[in-house]
Parts: C-alpha cells; sequence; structure tokens
C-alpha cells in the first residue's frame, strides 16, 4: 500500500542537506512525513525546506546524537551520513571510517527501537570493490579503500542486528546517482561545467564501465522500501543495469553543451580501481517491483537543463 498523505509518520534524513538527502526531503514532504533532517553543520535559511525540522549533530560523537535526538523517535529512518572520500587510513581514512562506522551504530543505539519501522542505510557500490561484472549482491564485499571498508562494516553489522534482533534494516547500494543539486566536485557537474566553460580539462582514458541512476530513480526506490516489508534485512542494488564507458558519458555532455574540449588520457586511472563496476538489478524488479525509468541520455539532459 502506498504511503501517503502520512502526517502522523516521523521520518529523520541524516545528511538531508546532501544531494541526495534533499530529494528524500522533497518527495518525502509530497508525501505527507513529518520530517526531521540531521546534518553535521547547520543548514543555511537559504537551503532549507518549509515545514522541516533542522538540527545539526556530529553522528561520529555518540553524545551529541544523545543530545540532540533525546525525546524523539521516528517511525522511519534514512542513513545518508558522511561522505565520500578514498583517502588512506593514515590519511584521514580513519575518521572516514569513524563516520561511516560508527557514525551507524551511534545512531542505532540512539533510536527508539520499539517505534522504528525501517531504517535504510545508504551503502555503495564500491563494497564490490573488484568482483567481476555485473555485481550482484550475492557476491561476497571486496573493499579496496577505508571508505568502502565502513561502508561493508556497517552492512554487516545491520544485518546482524536484523538477524539476531529483528532490527528492521534495509541496505540500498546505489551504484553513479547523478542528477540535480550534485555537488559541483563529481564526476558529472564537472564535465558540464567544463563544457559550459568552453574549457579543456583533464579526464582518464574513460574505458571504465559503468552505471549510472538518475536521481529520481534512486528517490522512488527508497519510498517503495518504505512500503514493502518483505525487503527488511536485504542487500538491495539500485542502479540502471545497463554498463556505459565513462568516455561516451563524457562525449554525450559535450554534445548536450554544444561545447567543451576533454582531454582523454591525461588524468590516471584510480589505483585498483574496477574497470567493470555495472549492477544486477534483478533482486530490485523481484523484490521491489522496481525498475529505472530515466535512460542516460534524459538522465544527462534534465541535469544540464536544471543549471
Amino acid at each position: 500500500m502506498e504511503i501517503i498523505n502520512s502526517h502522523n509518520y516521523k521520518l529523520l534524513v541524516v545528511g538531508g542537506t546532501g544531494f541526495i538527502g534533499k530529494h528524500v526531503v522533497k518527495k518525502a514532504l509530497l508525501k505527507g512525513f513529518n520530517i526531521t533532517v540531521l546534518s553535521k553543520n547547520p543548514c543555511d535559511a537559504s537551503n532549507r525546506f518549509n515545514d522541516v525540522r533542522y538540527i545539526s549533530a556530529d553522528i561520529s560523537h555518540k553524545s551529541s546524537l544523545i543530545k540532540n535526538l533525546s525525546n524523539m523517535y521516528f517511525d522511519y529512518v534514512v542513513n545518508l551520513g558522511g561522505y565520500i572520500n578514498h583517502s588512506k587510513y593514515l590519511s584521514g581514512g580513519s575518521d572516514i571510517y569513524d563516520v561511516h562506522f560508527n557514525g551507524t551504530r551511534n545512531l542505532v543505539d540512539c533510536l527508539d527501537r520499539s517505534i522504528l519501522k525501517c531504517f535504510i542505510q545508504i551503502g555503495s557500490s564500491d563494497e564490490y570493490g573488484n568482483n567481476m561484472a555485473p555485481q550482484s549482491e550475492t557476491q561476497r564485499e571486496k573493499p579496496v579503500s577505508i571508505y568502502s571498508c565502513a561502508k561493508a562494516a556497517s552492512t554487516f553489522f545491520l544485518q546482524t542486528l536484523y538477524s539476531t534482533e529483528g532490527f528492521p534494516a534495509v541496505i540500498l547500494r546505489p551504484f553513479l546517482v547523478y542528477g540535480p543539486w550534485q555537488g559541483q566536485d563529481r564526476f558529472i557537474p564537472q564535465v558540464i561545467n567544463g563544457c559550459i566553460n568552453k574549457q579543456n580539462f583533464p579526464t582518464s582514458k574513460g574505458d571504465q564501465l559503468r552505471d549510472f541512476c538518475y536521481i529520481d530513480d534512486f528517490i522512488q526506490a527508497i519510498f517503495l522500501v518504505f512500503e514493502n516489508n518483505n525487503s527488511i534485512g536485504e542487500v538491495i542494488n539500485i542502479a540502471s543495469g545497463e554498463p556505459i564507458k565513462v568516455k561516451h558519458v563524457i562525449n554525450k555532455i559535450v554534445d548536450i553543451v554544444g561545447d567543451g574540449n576533454p582531454q582523454f588520457g591525461e588524468i590516471k586511472y584510480r589505483s585498483g580501481e574496477n574497470m567493470f563496476l555495472y549492477a544486477d538489478i534483478s533482486k530490485a524488479k523481484l523484490v521491489l517491483n522496481w525498475k529505472p525509468k530515466i535512460n542516460i541520455d534524459e538522465g544527462l539532459r534534465k541535469t544540464y537543463d536544471s543549471i
């Protein structure tokens, strides 16, 4: 049954001021949820939605969470806390692990489980490491960075809580989500801006096969989880399921913008980078009755038009 006009349902969006989080909040408002956004830093008034409560706390510090979440309860939680960073352990990776794993653990410790219906953990395709494509949820995780290690550890932790205590966790494992409001330091916005500014910009050779998922499709998957008890305890890939070479995406953006000069081969591939990272999405189709609706051409056009 679709959750709509859900004024009595309380939703906590951790990381709700970020790219995906803002889209979750926008959709939740349309569905009538009572929404609280938790972010590490205070949200500027200009970036706030009306009728949403905003609080700031560092999820890696349990005392901060306890102070800010005391006497609050939530029916649903979406955990988008933390940020993508592939630093080595001794070069900042320790902090990355802390916010992603210990932050998740602290959230679990601070929530009223008697009320909680669903806790959605946003994982990462990087948990698959160098597994062969198409990556499937049946494959064992092979993290190749502290970031992906922390994500995988969070997955194991939540699945263990589900199997031993019935904690209502679902792990959604996105591949490359893109669309309006994405940070300018991410791949597709960088390429679009380089083309708009008529720049020569360096890229890798671009032979990596990747899987790009438009933001609206990913958000739809999140809300389908809320409506589907069969997803509890599961890890589910959310992606287009259609591999495409990075250089082809760049060239599509050049064609849409009508300018820009990518310098292919000027940037080396990342050490240990999996050249073939794209998803098997059969589980999402089966369990959630979900499938992507926006292909890469339409998604890139929508992203460009939003600028």
